[in-house]
């Protein structure tokens, strides 16, 4: 076996997942690096009007982004089925059917992306001085999805793999390159919004043609492209599509309940959207480092459910629950005591930060209890089971939080009561994932040995 490639189901389970999540952070990190630096160099150089543009976009991109990453769930499950197993032939027609899925679900996404930007931000209600502006940057970003599609897709068959830190290497390359371009961009040639939306799909590009080289020259091995061997294998693009499309449309589905929050945020002032839009850049930063854990949990889950190691399928689910929670919740702390400097990096705006402010104190106390959830989701599509998991999310957090945003919010017309609904709906999902992994368990742990 390659030494690059790990053994996930053999060896102390704490240990072991550590060390394979700590470049699955760092990657994950440096992807949020990305909007993060559209956001703080929009904010600091183009002034709020930008800022809140670009911000209006966040729920779009969340939706069209979430969609990939659950799309590359599925494929990280097969793979690591595969690859726990020894079945080698397995292994690359997943791979081989996979690569070109995800080629085809980059392209649609960006079709639709750029037809459907202006009316969608307008169904959105988005602010008339910001509209032009989030319509313009949305267009170029989605130029940028066939990219992010097969990154996303050589990410997961890595870390398939026990392979987590090649994707790090290409981010690190990829993300100081788009930095340099977002600066050169706008503070140079003056473009603003468009600015920023370029450098990030040229990164894209790049962090996708250095995992699609890697992939190539891998073509020895079991999970490594071959140019000759691509196509839709009818049986394993039957089981991607079965267990990604509900696992991107669950990711999607959150960005969507999210879209009714976003409309509920813009029925207030422009410069409270602003500080919206500030505020949330700390969403994805602890959400990704604690979703180094979810991914941790399903390739680990994926690999000994392969190898019908099942004793070790409840523990790995039971640690990386203990991680991610503990993440999310020292983080959540930190990002309380250091609210006012983290929103200072994107707005220089006091009456923005101040605004900023009201999300980040309700939200700081929130991120750990979002873990149980999404372990819980991660543990049972670990087991090929990703159909159940996207209803629950449907019930829990699309039709939950609408139901709240016309209800709750209506009632009380604040921005307090429009926050409050993410903790709310995290701990009834939550119990609801939870049951059902358990039962997933229980009956999947009847057929191994």
């Amino acid at each position: 076996m390659n030494t690059a490639l790990r053994d996930l189901t053999r060896g102390p389970l704490a240990k072991q997942i550590m060390l394979f999540s700590i470049p699955l952070i760092l990657s994950n990190l440096l992807q949020v690096l990305f909007n993060m630096a559209d956001v703080a160099v929009v904010g600091r150089f183009a002034g709020s009007a930008a800022l809140g543009a670009v911000g209006s976009t966040t729920i779009l991109v969340s939706l069209f982004t979430g969609f990939l990453i659950g799309m590359s769930g599925g494929i990280n499950v097969l793979a690591a089925h595969h690859f726990g197993a020894g079945d080698r032939r397995g292994l690359s027609d997943t791979v081989h059917s996979a690569a070109l899925v995800s080629g085809v679900v980059g392209l649609v996404l960006l079709v639709c992306g750029w037809g459907f930007a202006e009316v969608i931000l307008e169904a959105l209600n988005t602010k008339a001085e910001l509209l032009s502006g989030a319509v313009r940057y949305f267009r170029i970003y989605c130029l940028g999805m066939p990219a992010l599609a097969v990154f996303n897709f050589g990410n997961a068959v890595f870390s398939a793999v026990g392979n987590t830190r090649r994707p790090l290497c290409y981010l690190s390359i990829a993300g100081l390159i788009n930095i340099v371009l977002n600066l050169f961009f706008v503070i140079v040639c003056k473009m603003d919004v468009a600015g920023v939306a370029v450098a990030s799909i040229i990164s894209q590009y790049i962090s996708a043609a250095l995992v699609l080289s890697a992939l190539l020259r891998s073509r020895e091995e079991s999970y490594g492209l071959r140019p000759a061997d691509l196509r839709f294998h009818k049986s394993r693009t039957k089981a991607i599509l079965a267990i990604g499309l509900p696992s991107g449309m669950q990711n999607g589905i959150f960005a969507l309940a999210n879209l009714f929050i976003q409309v509920g945020v813009n029925t207030f002032s422009a410069t409270m959207v602003a500080g919206n839009s500030a505020a949330a850049n700390a969403d994805p930063l602890i959400y990704d480092v604690m979703a180094a854990f979810y991914t941790a949990c399903g390739s680990f889950i994926g690999q000994n459910y392969g190898a019908g190691r099942k004793d070790r399928i409840r523990r790995s689910f039971l640690i990386s629950l203990a991680y991610s929670f503990g993440t999310g919740l020292i983080l959540g702390v930190v990002l309380l005591i250091l609210g006012r400097p983290f929103l200072g990096i994107f707005t220089t705006d006091p009456a923005v930060v101040e605004a900023g402010m009201h999300r980040l104190t309700i939200m700081s106390l929130s991120y750990g209890v979002s873990a149980f959830m999404d372990c819980a989701i991660a543990a049972s599509r670990g087991l090929g089971k990703s159909g159940v998991p996207m209803v629950i999310v449907i019930l829990g957090s699309c039709v939950f939080r609408i139901v709240w945003v016309y209800t709750v919010f209506a009632w009380f017309g604040t921005i307090a009561s429009l926050y409050l609904l993410y903790v709310c709906s995290w701990g009834i999902t939550a119990a609801a994932e939870i049951a059902y992994f358990l039962y997933a368990y229980q009956k999947v742990a009847k057929t191994l040995p």
